[in-house]
């Protein structure tokens, strides 16, 4: 599967913003979130929750940069972003099954299982930003 995929101006916006936005959210994680994050990581996850918060938060970082820089390798990028939100995804659903608080706006059962129908938005941005998804159907033809 080829790692360059052409990609328009909209879709080079909407990686440059997707990649800012793991910037942050991967420093976050790491600094002022630390906490807050936790409330994410099922407790059927064998390390500790603070590590896993510091994990991927380190991973988060590393992919936003990578969204942003490494132009050449931009199809692998995303299919591995989108492959990080579904493995992160169980921790959303375990938020919502345990009635967890979080970020201040995560403090009912209605927000928190909103939230849950954006990581599919999430994986698709992922993918179509890249040009990983025209590379995979691209492949498949």
């Amino acid at each position: 599967m080829t790692t360059q995929q052409k990609t328009t101006l909209l879709q080079n916006i909407f990686r440059i913003l997707l990649g800012c936005f793991m910037l942050y959210a991967g420093i976050s994680h790491l600094t002022f979130n630390r906490i807050d994050f936790q409330a994410q990581v099922p407790n059927w996850v064998p390390l500790g929750k603070d590590l896993v918060v510091l994990i991927s938060g380190v991973i988060e970082i590393i992919l936003g940069l990578s969204m942003l820089f490494w132009k050449n390798k931009r199809v692998k990028v995303g299919f591995a972003l989108a492959l990080f939100f579904v493995l992160i995804f169980p921790g959303n659903i375990s938020q919502y099954l345990n009635h967890t608080d979080a970020f201040g706006a995560l403090d009912s059962d209605k927000a928190r299982l909103i939230r849950l129908f954006f990581q599919p938005v999430l994986i698709i941005w992922a993918l179509w930003s890249t040009g990983a998804w025209s590379a995979w159907r691209a492949k498949r033809k």
